[in-house]
Formats: structure tokens, sequence, C-alpha cells
């Protein structure tokens, strides 16, 4: 909005030119999204503990979040969801169809969460919406996403799966594109939420994953330095940028709130909106690999959901004592803060490790 507008009188007003740099545009987007989550994060708070719009903790889980989280409010994800799209609706160009395509991932996902938040909190448990219902909407939210993508985007780029370390491994995927993008958000999307189980604790790698992210569709939107690091470049996949720092933005206001303990829960309305939209990125960046190892705090919780399951299924034995395996480490006596802090840690390192991807080739 604010960007097209300093494009229409960039000729009269010639120092209005620097908004045409995504490094700046980028930068505004942090500061606006975090700027509007510390304005309205308060009221916000305020207002839904009023409303009685509180978290119902899981029953089954350790008991001192019973104690200690009992009437904290949840949906706090619609405060990351109203600073994100402040800062890509006003410093993001608006004709840039991998813009609309995100928007679209990121608000369809974020319905759908507020949807499961607000089933919970009106049947005052921890189930919300059925698994099937959940899975099957969200596959059919990113099939719609995707066949626009690929219809309104001639970038044959898309239909290849790029091998980092490697120079010149990839794989054309063809029409299985299609079936595997919708893997990868879907799997982003509810990766995401099952991190999101303490104070802060799925905040922080979504921070430092955006902003592995806002520098790698950087360097792919620009010709230059896509030829230097020999990785695909595609043109105007660069505008990602400004989304993710609205995503970088957002979350570091919402960390004020979030961090232990918590005033508020982001809830399924965050970090399925969240996931599913680092998800999306990671596709038309064509670093979907490089989505796996920054995010590899993400794949690590879901596999130890997957694995718990199984596990039981087939042995009747748990692996873990309790999952996702940050539950895991709380029963076997770490604070809650030791274990937040340290798989934060772990977050940096994998996001170090996929920026070197970049560069050794």
């Amino acid at each position: 909005m604010l960007y097209s507008l300093s494009v229409n009188f960039v000729e009269v007003f010639t120092f209005l030119n620097v908004f045409k740099y995504l490094t700046v545009r980028t930068g505004l987007a942090v500061f606006t999204s975090m700027f509007v989550v510390f304005i309205v994060g308060t009221p916000f708070i305020k207002f839904f503990s009023a409303k009685q719009i509180l978290d119902p903790i899981r029953e089954d889980g350790p008991s001192e979040h019973i104690i200690k989280k009992i009437g904290t409010p949840t949906m706090g994800g619609v405060l990351i969801l109203l600073g994100l799209f402040s800062g890509i609706l006003l410093w993001g160009d608006l004709s840039n169809f991998f813009i609309w395509f995100l928007i679209f991932i990121v608000g369809s996902y974020g319905l759908l969460g507020a949807y499961d938040d607000y089933r919970k909190i009106k049947y005052k448990n921890s189930s919300g919406v059925s698994f099937k219902f959940k899975i099957i909407t969200q596959i059919l939210i990113a099939v719609v996403g995707i066949i626009f993508l690929t219809y309104f985007t001639e970038h044959s780029e898309l239909e290849y799966l790029y091998f980092p370390f490697f120079k010149n491994l990839m794989i054309n995927l063809g029409w299985f594109f299609i079936p595997f993008s919708v893997f990868i958000i879907v799997g982003s999307s509810n990766a995401v939420n099952l991190t999101d189980g303490l104070d802060g604790l799925a905040t922080v790698p979504v921070i430092l994953v955006a902003g592995c992210f806002a520098f790698i569709s950087y360097v792919t939107g620009n010709i230059v330095f896509s030829d230097y690091l020999q990785i695909p470049y595609i043109e105007g996949i660069g505008e990602v940028s400004v989304f993710c720092g609205s995503i970088i933005g957002a979350c570091i206001g919402f960390l004020w709130f979030n961090a232990p303990p918590a005033k508020i829960f982001m809830g399924d309305t965050g970090s399925l909106s969240l996931g599913g939209s680092l998800g999306a990125v990671g596709i038309i960046t064509k670093h979907e690999i490089v989505l796996a190892i920054t995010g590899g705090l993400f794949v690590l919780e879901a596999i130890s959901v997957i694995v718990q399951v199984m596990s039981y299924k087939i042995t009747g034995k748990r692996v873990f004592k309790m999952a996702p395996i940050h539950h895991h480490f709380e029963k076997k006596g770490w604070p809650e803060s030791t274990v937040v802090v340290r798989f934060w840690i772990i977050s940096i390192i994998l996001a170090m490790i996929g920026l070197a991807t970049l560069k050794f080739r």
C-alpha cells in the first residue's frame, strides 16, 4: 500500500526512491509488524482474559502445567496475524503473485486454526476439531494454493527439487510437484503446531527460520547473488523477504508477551498459520530441504509424535515418557525454561547449518 504510493510519487519526491530497495522495505516490515503487536498486545490480552478466551490445558500433560498455565488466554495468533498483515500490506509489492499466494496460505490456515481454538474454548477441552477434519482442510487449502501458483507463474524452476551441498543435483518432479508441495505445507504447519507446547518454544525457532528465508529469498531473487551462490534464480521471489520480515516482527512482538511465563498462547491460530506459511516459503524459494534443516526442531517434534504413536500401536510400549519430545524432557525433570532455552540453542545451530548450505555447494 505505502510501497505502491511511494512508487507513484517517486518522480515528484525523489527521496521516495529508497522504498524501492527490498532491504529497506523488509526492515520497515519488521518494525511495523512488531510495533503493531507491541501497541495492541496489552489491551488484546486484557480483552481476551475478560471474555474468558482461555486455553484448555491438556489433562494428560505435565502436572505443573495444570497449576501454572490454567487461566492463560489463547488465540494469540490473531495478534501475530494482525502484525504480519500490517507489515506485508503496507510494505509489500501487492502486484507480486508470490505475496498473494503466501497471504492466502497464512490467512486460510489462520482461519482453520481459529476455528479449532474456538471449539476448544467453547467445549472447554484440548481436542478442538477432529484430526481428520483438520488434515483434510489443510490439504484442500494447500491444493488450491498450489494450483493457483502453478497457473499464475511461469517459472519452470518450481517443478524442480534442489539438493543442498551439491551444485547440479536436482530432480524434476513434474506433476508430482503438487502433492509434494502439499506435503511440505501441511507437514510444516502441523510440525510447528506440535512444537507450540511451552512458553516461547515455537516463537523463537519461527523467527530464526523466517530470518534465514528472508535472506534466502533475497539472494534467490537477485540474479547476481544467485549466480554467485549457484542457486536457482527466480524472478520476483525477492519480495518474499518482506513477508518473512513481517513474520519476524510480529513474532518478536508476540514473544514479549509469550516469553516465560506466558501472558498469552498463540494457539492453533498462530501455529498452523505460521507453519503453513514457512512451508509455502520453502516451496517457492526452492529450498525445501534447507527448510527441513533450519526448521529441524519442528521436524524432530513431529517425528517424536509419529514414533510414539507407531511404537504404541505396534508394541504397546512408548518410546518417550510423553510426546511431543519437549514434554518427554519435562517428565524427566527438566524445568520448562531449561527445555525452552536448550531447544532455542538447537534451533540457532540448525539455522546456521541451513544458511551454510548456500555456500558449500
